[in-house]
């Protein structure tokens, strides 16, 4: 880690959690933090998911650009894709503040966001207008959400595809959220299968090749996640995300993690592994896996790809150690 990075995590976590994180974003969009301005890449790096030709297999996951306002900084940041958001139809505040909790001993996050963002017009508008768009540049993804207060959340997630599918390279079905109650029954076989029908069809309306992932908790029981794996291959989706965060708080020890919401980082890695490595035997490796959760190193990453990833994503760790 360079010495600037150094006392810049440094810096940040003098600050609640939450205004450390709007200060990256504003860091990045000055130009402040140093970034090799290009993907890293080279010959053996190089791979593909659901046509996407990457430089190399590590992703930034969602959450970390919400609002899709530093676009030309992260495609500069060294990874071989970026996802934003979560983008939801309607603009919203999200869950009350405190929100975001650093348990620094245990490299691990709590959040309960709750979807924030500035909708999906806005969003949509920042992705259209990023330079050096793929494939010239990177891929650059969206996830998608429904609003909190929704009476169809089902038709929210439809109706962000719609509006911003033509401005991305994938978009990725979040139903695994913890921090919006009662999202995470839209993984029951029924509900899933009717979302992404209609997702699929907004995704066929538009007439781009839009690839459809979906994003999983590793909180499923072992039928849960056997009948989610078959609702994907029967929908045809394009990759499955694993995992997101988990409600479980048995590898840490931090008094803050009796915090409610959703734990990443290093404590999640043993948990999100073993759901991937189990998702790959239930798809027989028909659909690609992109792996998330704790990883913080390069074996870390190593052992995703052993469990099934075709490709990576990783975000707490930066919290922690940085772009570098």
């Amino acid at each position: 880690m360079k010495l600037i990075e150094k006392l810049g995590l440094s810096a940040l976590h003098k600050f609640k959690p939450e205004t450390a994180h709007d200060l990256s974003i504003k860091a990045l969009a000055m130009g402040l933090v140093p970034l090799p301005g290009a993907p890293f890449g080279t010959e053996r790096l190089a791979c593909e998911i659901a046509g996407l030709k990457l430089a190399n297999p590590l992703g930034l996951a969602a959450g970390f650009d919400k609002n899709a306002r530093v676009l030309k900084p992260l495609m500069g940041a060294g990874f071989g894709f970026i996802e934003v958001g979560a983008a939801t139809p309607r603009p919203q505040p999200g869950n009350p503040k405190p929100r975001l909790f650093r348990l620094s001993a245990e490299r691990a996050i709590i959040n309960r966001f709750g979807f924030n963002n500035e909708g999906v017009e806005a969003i949509a508008a920042r992705l259209a207008a990023r330079p050096n768009a793929y494939p010239s540049g990177i891929p650059v993804g969206l996830n998608i959400g429904a609003n909190k207060d929704s009476t169809d959340r089902s038709a929210d997630f439809a109706e962000v595809v719609r509006k911003a599918g033509k401005h991305c390279d994938f978009v990725t079905v979040n139903v695994s959220s913890p921090n919006t109650e009662k999202l995470r029954d839209l993984q029951g076989p029924a509900a899933l299968a009717a979302l992404l029908d209609g997702v699929l069809a907004a995704r066929d309306a538009i007439g781009k090749p839009l690839p459809v992932f979906i994003k999983i908790a590793p909180d499923l029981e072992a039928d849960a996640l056997a009948d989610l794996a078959g609702v994907a291959m029967n929908a045809g989706i394009d990759a499955i995300i694993a995992t997101n965060t988990t409600l479980s708080r048995s590898e840490v020890a931090d008094l803050q993690a009796r915090e409610t919401g959703g734990l990443s980082g290093a404590p999640l890695f043993d948990r999100s592994t073993m759901i991937l490595a189990h998702l790959y035997k239930l798809t027989g490796g028909t659909i690609p896996l992109i792996g998330v959760g704790g990883i913080t190193s390069s074996d870390d990453a190593w052992e995703k790809i052993r469990a099934g990833a075709t490709v990576l994503q990783i975000y707490s760790a930066l919290v922690f150690q940085g772009f570098s």
